[in-house]
């Protein structure tokens, strides 16, 4: 089975986009939906391209949406990491919206662990240019099935 991790937006105005997030690491699978600022997928890019040349150790937090009941719908964070000849190493925490379980409010909530390379991640930062430009409405990072 593949194993990704990929943003799909699902509408946008002035103020805010919505993005379906699937991480699947090819034995499990979560979705959520998350909602960030228009401008955050530029500074995302910009990130990421800065990311992408620390090859030795370099970190980057993705984070998307927050986690927490006091805020908006769905959280997602993977936390990049390069090591082992080129390896991106990405533990990633998602969470699902709060929702009514008895008495209390609950999310559900995943934590995975995947491993990338650089050229799968060009590929997702070009994917991820589409997206802001609005030519494509899909951006996936690609994994390798270890």
């Amino acid at each position: 089975m593949k194993s990704y991790i990929s943003f799909k937006k699902i509408w946008a105005d002035d103020d805010l986009s919505e993005f379906e997030v699937v991480v699947n690491d090819g034995g499990s699978s979560f979705s959520n939906q998350v909602y960030v600022a228009p401008s955050y997928l530029k500074e995302t890019i910009k990130d990421l391209l800065f990311f992408k040349e620390q090859i030795r150790g370099g970190l980057y937090d993705l984070t998307f949406g927050r986690f927490g009941q006091e805020y908006a719908d769905g959280a997602f964070q993977a936390r990049l990491h390069f090591q082992d000849r080129g390896k991106i190493f990405i533990s990633v925490k998602a969470q699902s919206e709060f929702f009514d379980f008895g008495r209390k409010k609950v999310a559900s909530e995943a934590l995975l662990f995947l491993i990338s390379e650089p050229a799968l991640l060009d590929n997702f930062i070009e994917e991820l240019k589409s997206l802001d430009q609005e030519i494509g409405n899909t951006a996936t990072l690609e994994c390798l099935v270890e």
